[in-house]
């Protein structure tokens, strides 16, 4: 039985649901029937300005806190968060159309990991002392102030936690605006935030297309942005917050590269390339969608990967059995589908998928695709697909291949598999890109931090270092004797 995910109303700020039915309308579509599941309203000025005045407000409360209680809070959060993991969950599928097997275990779960660190992080947020000679300097880690956060349709909630835990850790507030393409989960992790203990506009969810992004962005009362999306809108946000001088996270896009030599585990590395591609049908930014394998494997390594996606359970995504659901939407199911042609027309060969599945009349799914003979100038191999489309590329020679891997303007991840660790380490080192996996593929723990380099996006969320694109340095200069003048 389908859960109602009718929200109260649009927009969560200052401890309450709120709505203006002014605004734009937006629908979230079950992308499995292309029913409806929820209609909600795009923020207008007033609620935008709702949103802003209780953040500022809240926040001024919540920095003045001690770190430790603002941890318990967070950490509270988190164990609301796990007890509500299958309504969550539901959520989450019904939102993005992602198998309830991916959503139980990948993306609420994955938020309260967030949750979690980062509260026991909160109180460790703590200064230095730098002597000078009998004079000295104390730096204090201090709040930015109110932040905005911007989510992808991809990870919805994962998103929403991943940005609010290290933004309020560190004594800030939050305005977040989910995509208009998934706009649910973030509601429920307000109320969570709220029934945890945080003040009335600390951590607001306004909905809204790109008007309300830009104008949040830009606001002066905005200290800081942090955006996961496409590298055409980060350079667009990116733009509008250097214009006002505000700090920046933007966690964009890839095209990475997975490098698999001869001497791999060929079982563990088509299960990575799997994973890689297939996960979510593809829509996922790290995914590792150039995978190079060695010319001694490679007919090994494509008859295991045939056989083995031949073997995807297409269908409903509330069905735990479901491997592979749909695209989150028919524009993304179309966009997918032309990619595919592309490839076809440019001459890579079509080795399994590439159609929408005979069995699925309704909704926006597309098989499990995968293309091998794939050249290195071929549309499938540069461009970002973000669908279940795999392209594999010969290579030979290690040199060879880490300078093709490199030639990309991408730059968010890299795996390498061998048995050779020597070669893991030396291959890694020289791979442009900033989250890398040996012998493994898209795993990310909230300990370790996560971001690209080129145009793939700057900063980094999770980890410690997160905490550090969401504060700022006091220095205090103390002199301990008099002070002279020339005159």
């Amino acid at each position: 039985m389908m859960r109602d995910v009718q929200p109260t109303a649009s927009h969560f700020i200052d401890g309450r649901y709120v709505d203006d039915t002014a605004g734009r309308l937006i629908e979230s579509i079950y992308p499995a029937t292309g029913d409806v599941v929820a209609r909600l309203f795009s923020a207008t000025p007033s609620i935008i300005e709702q949103a802003l005045a209780s953040a500022v407000r809240a926040q001024k409360e919540w920095g003045a806190l001690k770190p430790v209680v603002r941890g318990r809070v967070l950490r509270k959060a988190a164990d609301i968060v796990r007890a509500r993991n299958r309504e969550l969950s539901e959520i989450e599928t019904l939102d993005t159309g992602k198998p309830i097997q991916e959503t139980l275990v990948a993306d609420a779960a994955s938020g309260a990991d967030a949750l979690e660190y980062f509260a026991g992080l909160a109180a460790t947020m703590t200064g230095e002392t730098i002597p000078l000679g009998g004079d000295f300097v104390y730096t204090i880690r201090e709040p930015l102030g109110v932040c905005v956060g911007i989510g992808a349709w991809n990870y919805p909630t994962q998103i929403a936690c991943w940005k609010a835990a290290p933004a309020l850790a560190a004594g800030n507030a939050m305005i977040f605006k989910p995509s208009e393409v998934t706009p649910l989960g973030a509601l429920k992790l307000a109320e969570i935030l709220m029934e945890a203990g945080a003040p009335a506009g600390l951590f607001n969810v306004v909905q809204g297309y790109g008007d309300v992004g830009a104008a949040l962005v830009t606001d002066p009362r905005v200290a800081k942005v942090s955006l996961t999306g496409s590298v055409a809108t980060g350079k667009k946000v990116y733009a509008a917050a250097a214009a006002g001088m505000r700090h920046v996270t933007m966690e964009l896009g890839g095209k990475s590269p997975l490098i698999v030599f001869d001497d791999a585990d060929i079982d563990s590395a088509v299960s990575a390339a799997i994973n890689a591609n297939f996960y979510s049908s593809g829509q996922v930014c790290s995914n590792g969608t150039r995978v190079f394998v060695h010319d001694a494997i490679r007919p090994n390594f494509l008859d295991k990967l045939v056989q083995r996606t031949a073997n995807a359970v297409i269908g409903d995504p509330l069905d735990e059995a479901t491997h592979v659901g749909p695209l989150v939407s028919e524009a993304q199911r179309n966009k997918v589908l032309g990619y595919i042609e592309t490839g076809k027309a440019e001459g890579a060969k079509l080795l399994i998928g590439g159609r929408v599945p005979p069995s699925q009349n309704s909704g926006f799914y597309v098989e499990p695709t995968v293309f091998a003979d794939v050249t290195d100038d071929m549309t499938i191999a540069r461009e970002e697909i973000f669908g279940p489309v795999m392209a594999v590329l010969g290579f030979s020679d290690e040199a060879d291949v880490i300078a093709r891997a490199n030639a990309t303007e991408y730059g968010l991840a890299a795996g390498v598999f061998t048995a050779d660790l020597a070669r893991a380490h030396r291959v890694i080192g020289q791979l442009e890109a900033g989250t890398c996996w040996i012998n493994t593929y898209n795993i990310t723990p909230v300990e370790a931090p996560f971001g690209g380099v080129k145009l793939s996006g700057v900063g980094r969320e999770n980890s410690r270092a997160a905490l550090d694109h969401y504060s700022q340095i006091k220095s205090v200069y103390v002199a301990t004797g008099p002070v002279a003048a020339a005159y």
